[in-house]
């Protein structure tokens, strides 16, 4: 990143209370409290790193000491992990997602959503450019941090201690995203790729037809609701026999959906390779006394992935020769392929007068998953134990995200004014969800054989949307003085809208009186053809799940304020302390069909007082301690509180919420060692703590024929505690000899954590159940002691790299990552809890800059998962272990080309 970039970059790092212009000026120019050499010791050279996050802009006196610390860690009172382009590049992952995986503390779980120091991605905060962002994904409140390319993105900031310039929602920490901003000199990079796997590329996979513009991503309209249905779900009744639609309208709906194109799922014997492209450019010019500057990139990514595995249900604890254990009544071998496709774009602005910074940010990300899957296995309890079943699905998941960003920062003197805005939409769009069930008919047929009704036998259909708009605004006040001491004083009020609308409707089959052999053992595109349709009367009937609506409202208003003072109380010894002040309303409406039974609304009203500080002791030029304490809040997710069905892809496990959560406390505790023993080099130590009233957790349950489903209810309370350290350490090898060593070195980074958390239930504690959603011993759905979901006890990263330290760019690194079994959900039915292990993995990545005929090129080479890690979600009871579910990861390798301009 170049001097100009960082001290133009509009925000700062929210704790600090120093500008990232500051952090420039010190790097560039020489902080005059810090001096250039000493002996036996070389002075911290700090990457220039562009942040923009919450607070307000001061000259930097409250940097104290700590002259070998680099300027963005020793310039914030809280803990801090701080990603620039560097680091982010050398773990050359395609997305924000898998960079952060290298984090202390932090995992990634199902390559998407971050977890940090063991707790589930709701107790973690995303932010872009220190505003909030909507998700796309209606199970989770977080954005989905693998729809960032790391080509948009300039720095990423993960804050483990709550400073309270951020909202109250800040359970395991925040991830603050900033984008690129303005270059001191022009710039134009373009890059392309391909990869592959050795589970997918080149091997057997199943897909679709779909619409001409799969491809790119986006549906040509052959996925649209048909005009006489779409009039039918617009009256809000159920369009079913026996209500306003007579059986001809019923037929006549089923014939005028699109068939074959998205119902046929086809063999592949060779799924293509994946291939992406990416152009970024920038420029600054001056416009009279504002410097201005234009960032702008695109990209395009298409990917496949095959999983082949095993998927199994149990209904419940048996006796197996005298011992209790687990039997899989439901046992499926599947195949699914995935085709996803990404398309992003982002524009930014910027302007810089005199000490006054603007910008203007706009990000777009489409994201589409195109799934067919098929599965072959028993279903004993709603068939037997011996017919074999063949069941496939198709799916298309269209998502959105569009967010429009103006960020002002204003200095005068001892005074600073940060102005903030935002508009977020985010759409998901889930038509045409097809699955249908053959059932192995061994006395007529002998064949497989679907009549639409018959255990085992089926098709259906389901269309689901969603639509989130997200509103956010703040104002942030500083004054800088001095006392006696030292003093930044900051006020802040910050708005927050989050409005949402939800449908999923879902439809079945039916014939007036079954179909007769041999039109059973058709195909399911001949099956549901117009023929079919009208010469058997096959109806399109909706599907009313007892404890699940069509449609849900919801929206959650939030208003806070803050205020905080920091201060170097004295020499060496610096001190944070604020409080925040938020008042909530969320609120989930069920939309019924009419006739519907009444499922209860959420109303959340709830307002809370959170203080924080963090003093932080500079005791050495190179060390220092940190203690943070905290009160935060996790707030329920819609997803979690709307009693309406949606279906995870990765799990292939159907969700539903519960509308009587209430929102969970957390106090945090912690204290942090840090050593700077050289340049880019550092050992730190960390303990932490937290209690929970009120987590909320996974609870698994079998309802409705066998289904296993996920829902959630509030544990009364936990506590959660571990540890952490972190080492990165260069070693020359100029004394090794040979040309190949002279101008390199060695770069070990090795960090862990340990995390330890337990669920506490006494007697008398209440929880509610998710499937009566009535009030229950806590004891029926929690037992005292059980870890909390998503948490694992010990996560690992160790990094071995080689890179050139003068002259062209050259690494070759290794990684290898480890997070130990964690807990899904919630056993059903005094069932063990579902654990997910997914082990050991090893990558290495190699990067190359050279020129040739006066061209500049990068190139990149990756070897994921190297060891051939697979996945595998399980409960195990004695001798006995379900599969919930389990598939092959393989190895994936990649190679790109840049060309620099």
């Amino acid at each position: 990143m170049t001097k100009r970039t960082a001290m133009i970059t509009s925000l700062f790092l929210s704790t600090a209370l120093v500008s990232p212009a500051a952090y420039a000026q010190t790097t560039a120019t020489g902080d005059p409290a810090v001096e250039t050499t000493q002996p036996d010791q070389e002075p911290v050279d700090d990457e220039e790193v562009d942040i923009s996050a919450p607070g307000g802009d001061f000259s930097g006196e409250i940097i104290v000491r700590g002259k070998y610390i680099p300027n963005p860690i020793r310039a914030t009172s809280e803990v801090v992990s701080v990603l620039g382009e560097a680091e982010i590049a050398r773990a050359a992952d395609g997305d924000i997602a898998g960079s952060l995986q290298r984090v202390t503390g932090l995992s990634v779980v199902g390559g998407r959503f971050v977890f940090v120091r063991g707790l589930g991605e709701r107790y973690s905060l995303a932010l872009l450019n220190g505003l909030p962002l909507p998700s796309p994904e209606p199970l989770r409140r977080v954005v989905p941090l693998d729809l960032f390319p790391t080509s948009v993105i300039a720095s990423t900031v993960v804050q483990k201690s709550y400073s309270v310039n951020y909202p109250g929602e800040f359970g395991g920490g925040v991830i603050n995203l900033t984008t690129k901003s303005t270059p001191e000199e022009p710039f134009l990079k373009i890059s392309f790729g391909v990869s592959g796997d050795t589970e997918t590329t080149g091997n057997l996979g199943y897909t679709y037809d779909g619409s001409d513009t799969d491809i790119i991503g986006y549906d040509d309209g052959l996925r649209d609701i048909p005009i006489g249905l779409a009039n039918a779900l617009a009256q809000n009744i159920p369009i079913s026999t026996g209500t306003e639609f007579t059986s001809l309208q019923l037929q006549e709906f089923a014939a005028s959906l699109n068939n074959a194109e998205t119902n046929l799922i086809q063999r592949n014997n060779d799924i293509p390779a994946n291939f992406s492209a990416d152009i970024t450019g920038g420029t600054s010019f001056d416009v009279g006394d504002a410097l201005v500057g234009i960032v702008a990139t695109a990209g395009f990514d298409n990917s496949w992935r095959t999983r082949g595995g095993i998927q199994q249900t149990s209904q419940g604890i048996v006796n197996i020769d005298g011992e209790a254990g687990l039997r899989p009544d439901q046992n499926f071998n599947f195949v699914t392929t995935e085709n996803r496709i990404v398309v992003n774009g982002l524009l930014g602005l910027s302007a810089e007068i005199g000490e006054h910074k603007l910008r203007f940010t706009n990000l777009y990300i489409h994201d589409t998953s195109k799934e067919a899957s098929i599965k072959a296995g028993i279903d004993a309890i709603n068939v037997d134990e011996e017919t074999l079943l063949n069941q496939g699905r198709t799916s298309w998941f269209e998502r959105q995200l569009f967010t429009t960003q103006f960020v002002g920062e204003f200095k005068f003197d001892e005074i600073s004014l940060d102005v903030r805005g935002s508009w977020a939409n985010s759409k998901r769009d889930a038509p045409y969800q097809r699955t249908y069930s053959y059932a192995f008919d061994d006395i007529i047929a002998n064949d497989f054989v679907n009549d639409l009704t018959s255990p085992g036998e089926s098709a259906r259909v389901q269309f689901s949307d969603l639509n989130d708009d997200v509103y956010g605004a703040g104002v942030d006040l500083g004054y800088e003085t001095n006392i006696g001491v030292p003093v930044n004083f900051t006020f802040g009020y910050s708005y927050y809208l989050n409005d949402r609308q939800a449908e999923r409707r879902d439809f079945r089959y039916v014939p007036a009186n079954g179909l007769p052999n041999p039109i059973d053992q058709e195909r399911i595109d001949f099956l549901l053809s117009d023929f079919n349709i009208f010469t058997h009367e096959i109806e399109l009937r909706e599907v009313a799940a007892q404890t699940s609506v069509p449609a849900y409202e919801a929206q959650l208003e939030v208003h806070g304020g803050y205020g905080q003072f920091d201060a170097e109380l004295a020499d060496g010894l610096r001190l944070n302390v604020g409080v925040r002040y938020e008042d909530a309303k969320q609120l989930v409406v069920p939309i019924l069909l009419q006739g519907g039974t009444a499922l209860p609304a959420t109303g959340l009203n709830n307002d809370y007082w959170l203080p924080a500080g963090t003093l932080t002791w500079n005791f050495a030029e190179d060390m220092q301690l940190r203690f943070a304490a905290s009160k935060t809040i996790a707030r329920p997710q819609f997803r979690e509180l709307a009693p309406q069905q949606f279906l995870d892809l990765d799990t292939d496990r159907t969700f539903i919420g519960n509308p009587l959560l209430t929102d969970s406390e957390l106090l945090n505790f912690e204290g942090r060692y840090e050593y700077y023993i050289g340049r880019d080099e550092r050992i730190t130590l960390a303990g932490f703590y937290k209690k929970i009233d009120n987590p909320i957790e996974n609870v698994a349950f079998v309802q409705g024929g066998g289904t296993l489903f996920t829902g959630f209810s509030n544990a009364p309370t936990a506590t959660l505690y571990g540890a952490e350290v972190e080492l990165v350490k260069y070693f020359p090898l100029y004394d090794i000899g040979g040309s190949f060593f002279e101008d390199r070195r060695l770069m070990l980074a090795a960090n862990y954590t340990y995390t330890k958390s337990d669920i506490k239930v006494a007697a008398g504690d209440q929880a509610i159940n998710p499937v009566t959603l009535m009030p229950t011993e806590a004891s029926n759905l929690f037992n005292d002691g059980d870890r909390l979901t998503g948490q694992s006890t010990h996560v690992a990263n160790l990094q071995f790299g080689l890179e050139r330290e003068d002259g062209p760019l050259s690494q070759q690194t290794l990684l290898i990552t480890y997070n130990s079994p964690r807990v899904t959900a919630r056993g059903p039915q005094d069932q063990p809890d579902l654990i997910e292990r997914t082990g050991w993995k090893l990558d290495f990545i190699l990067r190359e800059e050279m020129n040739i005929a006066g061209q500049d090129f990068e190139l990149k080479f990756e070897a994921r998962n190297i060891l051939g890690t697979d996945y595998k979600e399980s409960q195990t009871l004695g001798a006995t272990e379900i599969l919930n579910n389990a598939y092959d990861i393989g190895t994936r390798f990649s190679m790109s080309i840049g060309l620099n301009f």
